[in-house]
C-alpha cells in the first residue's frame, strides 16, 4: 500500500500518543539542524520537508523511518491565512467514557436525525460565534460538543453526539453547488490523513451573484469564525463536497426565496430604505454590490447583512467619492444615481488604498496580497513594519521599517504568524487579511 503524501502541519500539543510525541521530537531536531548551504531558504525548506516526511512515516508506520514525497508550498503570499483544523473522533456528548479522543467510532446510522429548520441551524451556528468558543480537538463546550470543526457541525445540526468528518455524511445527502442553501455543509474528508487533513464548514449563503465566495461558519484556530470564503475553501477547494442535512424539512427542495421578486432588484427602492435603523433586503443587496466594486475592506467579516450599519455608509461614500462626487453627493446614503451605477455595473470602482484614517473597528484597510512582494514599494509596507515593531516582532530590522518590501519584513511577519499558532503556508511571512486584521486590531 503506497504511503500518502502529507502537507506540513504541527502535531497537536495536547496529544500524548506515541506517534505524535515522536513526531514532535523529530520536528524539534529539524529546527536544530544547521544550514550548510549559505543559509539559502530553499535549502532550509527542502531539508525541513525531508524531515517532515520522515516524521509522517514514523506516525503511520509504527516507528519506521520511511521517507515519503512531500510537496513544499509554493512561494509567494497566501490568499488568506488558513490555520489547520485537526479534529477528534466520534464521541458522545461531553466526551468519551474512558476511550481515547481521536479514535474514530462506528459509522453513524443514516436515519438518526432530529428535525430542524434552516433559521434554527444558522442561529445555532451563531451561538459559538457570539461566545468566541476557542478551538480544541480534545475539549468540550458547555453544551457537550467537542470544540473542533466536526464537533461544531454536530452542534449546529443538533445531532446529540460528536461526529467526525468520516461520519457526518451519514446524516446528510450529497447535493450540487447550485442547490446549496444556508445550513448545508461543505465537507472535505481525507482518508489519507483524516484527523489532521480533513475539514468541514457550514454554508451561510453566497456573498454575491457570481457565487465565487460564500459565507462559511466554521470552528478553526483560534476560535469560531464567520468569513467570506472562496468556493469550496482556501485550500483543497475541489475536494469540498456539498451536503444537505437530512433533518431539514425541505429536503432537497430549495426554500422559497426571500426578498424582492425577480426584476425588482434593479429598481431604486427609495432613500427611506437606507440609513440608521433600516433593516431590509435592499440593504443586503447594496452591501453585496459594493463588495463587488471594491468595498471589501469596509466589511470586516467579508459579508453584508440586512441591517444598516456604519460599514454600509462608509462603503457607499467611498463608491460615491470614486465617481468624483463631493459634499452631499458623497454622504454615504445611496440615491437613484448611485443605485443605477451599482446595478448596471457602471462608473468607477472603489480604488484599493491604505487610508490615513482607520476603517471600521479601528482597523486599517488591507491593501491586497500583491503589495507584499519582493521589489514592491508601498506606504502599507511601512505601516505594517511599524505595527510589527509595536507588537514586539521587529527583531529582524537593522534599519527602518521602510517603504520597500524586504526579507526583514517577511521574517518579522513569519514570526508574528507563528506566534498565532499557524504553520506551513499560513506562516510563510506574507501577510493575508487575517494577519493584517490581527496586527491592526
Amino acid at each position: 500500500m503506497p504511503m500518502p503524501g502529507f502537507e506540513e502541519y504541527e502535531p497537536a500539543g495536547d496529544c500524548a500518543c506515541r506517534g505524535c510525541a515522536q513526531r514532535r521530537r523529530t520536528l524539534a531536531r529539524a529546527r536544530a539542524i544547521p544550514l550548510r548551504d549559505g543559509g539559502h531558504p530553499a535549502a532550509r525548506g527542502a531539508r525541513r520537508a525531508l524531515v517532515l516526511a520522515t516524521a509522517a512515516g514514523v506516525v503511520l508506520g509504527g516507528g519506521g523511518a520511511t521517507a515519503v514525497a512531500v510537496t513544499a508550498p509554493p512561494p509567494g503570499p497566501a490568499a488568506l491565512d488558513d490555520p489547520s483544523s485537526p479534529q477528534g473522533g466520534r464521541t458522545p456528548l461531553h466526551g468519551p467514557k474512558g476511550g481515547p479522543v481521536g479514535k474514530p467510532g462506528a459509522p453513524a446510522r443514516p436515519g438518526v436525525v432530529r428535525r430542524i429548520d434552516r433559521a434554527t441551524i444558522i442561529n445555532r451556528a451563531k451561538l459559538w460565534l457570539d461566545a468566541g468558543v476557542p478551538y480544541s480537538m480534545s475539549e468540550y463546550w458547555t453544551d457537550g460538543y467537542r470544540q473542533d470543526c466536526s464537533g461544531y457541525v454536530s452542534m449546529v445540526w443538533n445531532l446529540g453526539s460528536n461526529e467526525w468528518t468520516g461520519s457526518l455524511d451519514k446524516f446528510a445527502t450529497k447535493i450540487t453547488k447550485d442547490e446549496l442553501l444556508p445550513g448545508d455543509m461543505l465537507l472535505f474528508h481525507n482518508p489519507a490523513d483524516p484527523n489532521n487533513g480533513s475539514h468541514v464548514v457550514i454554508f451561510g449563503g453566497w456573498v454575491d451573484s457570481t457565487r465565487t465566495h460564500y459565507v462559511a461558519y466554521e470552528q478553526t484556530r483560534p476560535n469560531t469564525r464567520k468569513l467570506a470564503t472562496p468556493y469550496g475553501y482556501w485550500s483543497n477547494a475541489t475536494k469540498y463536497v456539498p451536503y444537505r442535512f437530512n433533518g431539514v424539512p425541505s429536503g432537497l427542495l430549495p426554500d422559497a426565496p426571500a426578498g424582492p421578486k425577480p426584476g425588482d432588484a434593479t429598481v431604486f427602492p427609495g432613500a427611506d430604505k437606507f440609513g440608521p435603523g433600516a433593516t431590509n433586503d435592499h440593504v443586503a443587496q447594496l452591501g453585496r454590490m459594493l463588495i463587488e466594486r471594491g468595498a471589501y475592506r469596509f466589511y470586516p467579516k467579508g459579508v453584508a447583512d440586512r441591517t444598516w450599519s456604519d460599514h454600509d455608509q462608509l462603503a457607499t461614500a467611498a463608491f460615491q467619492r470614486a465617481q468624483g462626487w463631493t459634499g452631499a453627493d458623497a454622504d454615504g446614503i445611496p440615491g437613484a444615481h448611485t443605485w443605477k451605477l451599482l446595478v448596471e455595473k457602471q462608473g468607477k470602482n472603489i480604488p484599493p488604498t491604505v487610508a490615513a484614517a482607520p476603517g471600521p473597528g479601528g482597523v486599517r484597510a488591507y491593501p491586497g496580497a500583491t503589495v507584499f512582494r519582493p521589489g514592491r514599494s508601498h506606504e502599507a509596507i511601512r505601516a505594517l513594519g511599524r505595527q510589527l515593531v509595536k507588537k514586539g516582532f521587529g527583531k529582524y530590522y537593522t534599519s527602518g521599517p521602510g517603504l520597500r518590501w524586504s526579507e526583514a519584513d517577511r521574517r518579522n511577519v513569519e514570526a508574528f504568524q507563528r506566534a498565532q499558532g499557524w504553520t506551513g503556508a499560513s506562516a510563510n511571512g506574507y501577510p493575508g487579511p487575517e494577519t493584517w486584521r490581527r496586527l491592526f486590531a
